[in-house]
């Protein structure tokens, strides 16, 4: 792989650990990661911070002159300000899918990650990456895992930010998240074409990654 430009494309479901298995693999092949659904939570919370709904389609079109995104390491800035944070909370994990059916919303942002993508090798993860944004990338993967994993790996991550976070209320939420992604008209979750899917119940994210690496290199 090494001086060759590639595209890895990484789909599945909320909690599945989409970003932490993108970033991993991103760094250990030393190549862009980009977390689209960081995007998606940006938009949203610019959205809301200017009194947006997901539905006003005519307010949402003025929204994106003033949408400027970058990602500096691990932190996402919105319009310069650092807004890593604010985009990972429990409201902004509900809130985020009012948005992210939204059409004129993800054909904007899908410009944005295809205008990326197009230019560097990268590791891009997300929800429609293999069937919509990268779709002739010549390595995809779907990562799933059972809701109860999944649900476990969220209320860990929701824990270390706050104490009082509720494994049901999680699970519960999860589940919603399946339906809205799986249900929408636009870019619904699917398994992508040719996408090897991967189970990761039980498995870390190293031996993932490997598997990755192993089958990447196999299709060379």
């Amino acid at each position: 792989m090494e001086n060759k430009v590639i595209q890895i494309a990484i789909d599945g479901p909320s909690g599945a650990g989409k970003s932490t298995l993108a970033k991993y693999l991103a760094g250990k092949l030393g190549i862009l990661y980009l977390d689209t659904g960081a995007m998606y939570r940006s938009f949203a919370y610019h959205a809301e911070q200017n009194g947006v709904s997901g539905s006003d389609d005519a307010a949402i079109v003025k929204l994106f002159d003033s949408f400027h995104l970058d990602f500096d390491k691990s932190k996402v800035l919105l319009n310069g300000k650092d807004i890593t944070a604010q985009i990972r909370t429990p409201h902004m994990d509900k809130k985020v899918s009012e948005y992210a059916v939204n059409p004129l919303i993800r054909k904007h942002l899908v410009e944005m990650q295809r205008n990326i993508g197009s230019k560097q090798s990268i590791v891009m993860e997300g929800r429609d990456i293999g069937s919509v944004v990268l779709k002739d990338a010549p390595y995809k993967f779907y990562i799933d895992a059972n809701l109860d994993e999944r649900a476990k790996r969220r209320y860990l991550q929701n824990l270390e930010k706050n104490p009082d976070a509720d494994y049901e209320y999680i699970k519960n939420d999860i589940i919603r998240r399946d339906k809205v992604d799986s249900q929408r008209t636009d870019s619904p979750l699917c398994v992508p074409l040719g996408a090897h899917v991967i189970d990761t119940s039980n498995i870390s994210v190293d031996e993932v990654a490997e598997i990755i690496i192993g089958l990447i290199k196999s299709e060379e």
